[in-house]
């Protein structure tokens, strides 16, 4: 089975994404908890981490840091909107 794959994200200025997904999904995941592993520390300095952007389903980063499109869809929060 497929999951769904991110269609947008917003970075926000508290190091969470809003994400919307190809089923019509709203989430948050928070990268707080992954700021300090390994390459994301460099997600801690703002200016990097709010150059989020899409790409083949997932979020990446200008730095070519992403999380896979799974990781983002079931260890986000849903939301109402």
């Amino acid at each position: 089975m497929m999951l769904p794959r991110v269609r947008n994200v917003e970075a926000n200025d508290d190091y969470t994404l809003n994400l919307e997904f190809t089923d019509d999904s709203h989430k948050i995941f928070d990268v707080k908890p992954y700021l300090e592993i390994g390459d994301f520390v460099e997600l801690k300095v703002i200016e990097v981490f709010k150059t989020a952007k899409i790409f083949m389903g997932t979020v990446q980063w200008d730095n070519e840091l992403d999380f896979s499109p799974e990781t983002l869809y079931l260890e986000a929060k849903e939301v109402v909107v």
